[in-house]
């Protein structure tokens, strides 16, 4: 189900009745056939592509003289560089039809921004053009039948969206819910969802940006929820659950999107490359090389380079006293060195097989504030800070909405819903008490 928000100036009719007249058909005037007429186009367009190795002075050649080409390229840089230009970049050449005189040129720098430069009295002119987007609301409910990729891709009311947007649709979810729960692992079948998905729509119906605005998951019979909460409308806000409670942990639940376990945290574990059973104190997640691989929290880096069998390796100390550890990297981030200050999901390595490893994958480990190894996928972590008492109000009211979308998707039951105090709390002081 796909809410559509638009805006056209309704057109109202009146119609009274005050008589009735007849009158023969052939008293009716012929007003006689008039012939079509054809408007010629303001310009004469034409759409040329940036080839490899050609700059875009290169592709204006003949278009416009040398001396025209500099200003055009200089009022181009202040919009944007012309070494950045990708091959495949359309340009499009306007004209006036009457001369072939060149009036304007576009170039396309992404898909939502275009740099417009206009031919004034010998000089050009540029300026920044933002693609027009529509929002609308996307609303989806569906059950987990074999795995959760396949429920949201195929679920029928997002049929509409291109295929890549409904992946994004899933990195959403997996990005909200990533505390709680472990999509690579955690997903089973029989579970449910459904979301309200707020979405900027462009012309060919691809999505720019979105952001789920309420969403539940239940998994295992257990529900969890999440609601956007931004009082300060600056696009800073964060998820919380229907008490108001953060859904963000200290740590997230894993260092890599989406992906699955290959091996678990043990005590004993037959070593594939030294042939003997030994512990395994981490948790080896397979994924192809390159692959992202996020900090669990926020920290510092205390190591970062070859660690032995970990092959590259990097170490977060983090503010509570843990110690995280990302193993056989096959290269790190650049900007990240011994004593940078890194934040929860910071990219600071790729995935590889350096050092003792069989294949691409990541190993991660956790470090208490003893130095003894934890086992990352039973650590109870402490949450993030809930709805300050000063706004519970605003997210009451805020929170009320966005789960009123979700009771409003046809099939759908109500969803439980707490009660939140709207009346000041009575000090000691107001009671006759001391302080």
């Amino acid at each position: 189900m796909i809410r559509r928000r638009t805006f056209s100036n309704a057109l109202a009719v009146a119609l009274c009745a005050i008589g009735v007249a007849s009158c023969a058909v052939d008293d009716a005037p012929d007003v006689g056939i008039l012939d079509p007429v054809f408007a010629k186009p303001a310009e004469d367009v034409r759409v040329l592509s940036l080839r490899r190795g050609e700059t875009l002075g290169q592709l204006l050649d003949g278009a416009v003289s040398y001396n025209e080409q500099v200003s055009l390229l200089l009022a181009f840089r202040e919009q944007a560089s012309p070494r950045r230009m990708r091959p495949g970049t359309e340009i499009t050449l306007r004209y006036r039809p009457e001369d072939e005189w060149l009036r304007g040129v576009d170039v396309a720098i992404n898909r939502d921004e275009t740099v417009r430069l206009t031919r004034d009295d010998g000089a050009w002119l540029s300026e920044r053009i933002v693609t027009p987007v529509y929002v609308d609301t996307i609303l989806a409910t569906g059950e987990i039948k074999t795995v959760l990729w396949t429920a949201v891709v195929g679920n029928p009311a997002l049929a509409s969206m291109p295929v890549g947007d409904r992946n994004r649709l899933i990195d959403h979810l997996d990005n909200v819910f990533q505390w709680q729960i472990d999509f690579s692992r955690q997903i089973r079948v029989g579970d449910t969802y459904r979301f309200a998905f707020e979405r900027e729509v462009r012309h060919d119906g691809s999505m720019r940006a979105g952001r789920l605005l309420s969403a539940e998951l239940v998994n295992g019979g257990t529900p969890y929820y999440a609601v956007w909460f931004d009082p300060n409308g600056d696009g800073q806000g964060s998820y919380f659950d229907m008490e108001g409670n953060s859904v963000r942990r200290a740590f997230l639940l894993k260092p890599l999107a989406y992906r699955r376990i290959s091996g678990r945290f043990s005590s004993s574990r037959f070593h594939p490359i030294l042939k003997t059973w030994r512990a395994h104190r981490g948790v080896d997640y397979a994924a192809d090389a390159g692959t992202e691989i996020m900090a669990t929290s926020d920290g510092v880096v205390i190591h970062r380079g070859p660690k032995g069998s970990f092959g590259n390796a990097v170490e977060i100390r983090h503010p509570n006293g843990f110690v995280t550890r990302y193993a056989h990297l096959s290269r790190f981030r650049t900007g990240v060195n011994l004593g940078t200050r890194v934040h929860q999901s910071d990219i600071v390595g790729y995935v590889g097989m350096t050092g003792s490893a069989t294949g691409n994958h990541l190993h991660y480990e956790m470090l208490g504030r003893n130095g003894k190894q934890m086992d990352p996928l039973s650590v109870d972590l402490p949450a993030g800070d809930p709805v300050p008492a000063d706004d519970r109000q605003v997210w009451y009211s805020a929170m009320t909405k966005r789960v009123a979308l979700l009771e409003s998707i046809p099939g759908s039951g109500p969803v439980r819903t707490v009660a939140v105090d709207t009346e000041p709390k009575e000090s000691a002081q107001d009671r006759g008490g001391g302080s």
